[in-house]
């Protein structure tokens, strides 16, 4: 990171943060390749707090020269006015993504507002806040599809998806991840949204261990699938995506719909698409979820894949 780029990362933030922002939304995302020298940066606001992430470790006068930036923003005019409450730096690449307040003052725990949804992040405490800002359409989708819906949501993380579906009228929603700690605040959300939790379940169960259960509170009008990419000892999209997708018509109602997601920028759309084709035929391909303009990418299949199936029992069949 040279002078340069440094110049070119203030000149997008301040054209990005002007007007202020609402809510969350990404102002800089050099995860996209569009900017050279910027690949490992990305920057956020968080309801007032900025949380800039560096995702590779810089040299030490990198580093200098990265705050002394950062710094420098608080200066001026366009910051003053934005009403920003601090300056965050995350080290990802670091053990444990540790991260340090540059300049003003924040609370760990932060209730941020998103087309309306109210979610709690953690801030400056796990790798992750508590909310993806790329899935903000599918969530959008997900709350404008769940209608009467019986809606189940697979690696759930904090229950995004399922506080956007009962707000969007879903009957009843099942949620299921492996780490009961972001069930509980899945939990937190739903409460914060005064969502009635009889209409949600929890479940922090392994999902090759639990098609039991699952199956005792389906079938579903709507599936969610949005894994992780690797999760030692429990979970490799490349291998384990395949087992999902396989069990999908059985699971689903005669109409079904799924949203199946994968965030890998080494796999392409296609994968999920031959992957049903192979596992699930009955299950059709509709269309991609756009991502959020924000999230700019040079490589279309890079970044999100969020992609829309239909449960079509006529298909394949003579």
């Amino acid at each position: 990171m040279d002078s340069l780029t440094l110049n070119t990362l203030t000149e997008q933030f301040f054209l990005n943060l002007n007007p202020s922002p609402q809510g969350v939304q990404r102002l800089f995302h050099g995860r996209g390749k569009c900017f050279s020298g910027l690949e490992q940066i990305t920057v956020d606001w968080l309801e007032g707090h900025i949380l800039v992430s560096l995702f590779k470790e810089p040299t030490t006068e990198e580093l200098e020269r990265l705050t002394c930036t950062l710094l420098d923003w608080t200066i001026r005019a366009e910051w003053q006015t934005s009403k920003a409450q601090s300056l965050l730096l995350q080290h990802r690449s670091r053990e444990k993504s540790p991260t340090e307040c540059l300049w003003g003052d924040y609370q760990e725990h932060q209730v941020v507002n998103e087309d309306g949804l109210l979610f709690q992040l953690d801030l400056g405490k796990n790798q992750n806040s508590g909310l993806f800002l790329d899935m903000r359409y599918g969530r959008r989708w997900v709350k404008e599809n769940s209608q009467d819906k019986r809606v189940l949501n697979l690696f759930a993380y904090t229950c995004g998806f399922s506080v956007a579906a009962i707000e969007g009228g879903a009957d009843f929603v099942v949620n299921l991840d492996m780490a009961k700690a972001v069930l509980n605040r899945g939990r937190e959300n739903h409460r914060l949204n005064r969502h009635d939790l009889n209409q949600v379940k929890f479940f922090a169960h392994d999902i090759f261990k639990s098609w039991g259960k699952i199956k005792k509170y389906g079938e579903y009008d709507l599936i969610i699938i949005d894994p992780p990419t690797f999760q030692r000892g429990s979970f490799a999209l490349t291998k384990d995506y395949q087992k999902i997708l396989r069990r999908l018509p059985e699971l689903l109602t005669e109409n079904g719909k799924v949203l199946a997601c994968i965030n890998d920028p080494t796999l392409p759309s296609q994968f999920l698409i031959d992957g049903m084709e192979t596992e699930a035929p009955s299950l059709e391909y509709q269309f991609r979820l756009e991502n959020p303009p924000e999230f700019k990418d040079i490589n279309i299949e890079s970044g999100l894949k969020a992609l829309v199936f239909h449960k079509n029992i006529f298909k394949n069949k003579p």
